[in-house]
């Protein structure tokens, strides 16, 4: 069961303004988690805490999202997506200033809890508004907006690096930040398409059939993100002898390669289709595993985050475009399933790879994640479902 509009917006045209807030949407949940990441040593110091309790904590984070993104496709399957990027990204900019204030374990669990809730709804939400917007527009989008998501996490971490670099205390900074977000939202809201799926549509479905293997597919994509995320620089440095102040280049240079390819990606899909890219994208980046692993010269290993880059970018947002030409269950709590079953591979990623690797050996666990990426070539097709 698609969305569908109400008569007057069902002719109206798509404008360009209906595009940037769209591209915002995913912009506002980049910048957000990507603040946090700078304040976790002041909120380590701040509250005395050892790696051990700020570990537990962190899983807040984590909680916070999982719990809110069946909620959030529920809910925009009711109301439509735009109400709900709206109210999340607004907890995300009340939230941000509490992470650099909180003053003990209680208050930072609370804050990072609705965090990771708001940006759960947002990310599920700005998904299916993203579909809706590329529907309309007939040509592909998806990765563009991708894009979006992935400069807001460059620029969120650059913008906060930068203002406690200066000296700038951590509340006034994230209260800087905040405002941001907030004036972003005033351009995003009033632009963005009122749309909700039919009254019938259910709060939940368990995802089955075509969904359930796009969202194993998901999985599979994020968890090397997440292994990437916490592993390239171990793998680096303690196999290729890289300095522990360099070695975390390898996640900077998949990071960028991911932002400028999503970019891009858009032509490259609407020339060579979806299934075509899916089945590309995935042999790339299963290349680029392989080179982190065997290539004999460190320049040519550290390279191969950059091939990982090139291959993963396109990968979700053709999955997630799939997602919403699928008749199997309402786009909405499809797009929803993804979300979470993606979230789950960033979070089992860096566990899984350290489990892994105590029986196989560090570079033995990114061969087996190199194999898992062929998965995704295996079932290109869906690429055109």
């Amino acid at each position: 069961m698609n969305s569908v509009l109400s008569d007057p917006e069902k002719v109206a045209p798509l404008g360009s303004s209906t595009t940037l807030a769209t591209r915002l949407s995913f912009l506002i949940p980049g910048v957000g988690i990507a603040c946090w990441a700078p304040l976790v040593p002041y909120a380590k110091e701040q509250i005395q805490l050892d790696e051990a309790r700020l570990g537990l904590l962190l899983l807040f984070l984590g909680a916070g999202s999982v719990m809110a993104m069946p909620l959030a496709g529920g809910v925009a399957a009711k109301v439509g997506s735009r109400p709900v990027i709206a109210v999340a990204s607004l907890v995300i900019a009340a939230v941000l200033p509490l992470l650099a204030i909180a003053s003990s374990e209680g208050e930072l669990a609370a804050a990072l809890f609705f965090l990771g809730a708001s940006l759960g709804a947002v990310d599920v939400a700005a998904n299916i508004h993203g579909i809706e917007v590329e529907r309309r527009a007939g040509r592909p989008m998806m990765s563009n907006f991708h894009g979006f998501y992935s400069f807001g996490g460059l620029a969120g971490s650059a913008v906060m690096t930068a203002l406690l670099s200066a000296g700038v205390r951590p509340f006034v900074a994230t209260v800087a930040v905040s405002v941001i977000l907030l004036a972003s939202l005033g351009l995003v809201v009033p632009s963005l398409l009122k749309i909700r799926s039919s009254n019938d549509t259910p709060f939940f479905v368990r995802p089955r059939g075509i969904v359930l293997l796009m969202g194993m597919l998901t999985f599979i994509v994020f968890l090397i993100e997440g292994a990437l995320l916490d592993w390239s620089a171990v793998i680096l440095k303690e196999n290729r002898g890289v300095e522990e102040a360099r070695a975390g280049i390898g996640f900077v240079i998949f990071s960028l390669a991911m932002t400028v390819t999503r970019f891009a990606g858009d032509q490259v899909i609407a020339r060579f289709g979806g299934k075509k890219v899916l089945l590309g994208g995935s042999l790339l980046a299963s290349a680029g595993l392989g080179l982190v692993v065997l290539a004999p010269w460190t320049w040519l290993a550290t390279g191969g985050f950059l091939v990982v880059g090139f291959g993963a970018a396109t990968l979700v947002p053709v999955l997630f475009s799939a997602a919403g030409r699928q008749k199997v269950m309402p786009v909405d709590l499809a797009i929803s399933a993804l979300s979470i079953m993606g979230y789950a591979g960033v979070l089992a990623g860096p566990a899984a790879i350290g489990l892994v690797a105590k029986y196989l050996s560090l570079p033995g666990a990114f061969g087996l994640l190199a194999l898992m990426i062929l998965t995704v070539a295996r079932f290109s097709r869906l690429g055109s479902s």
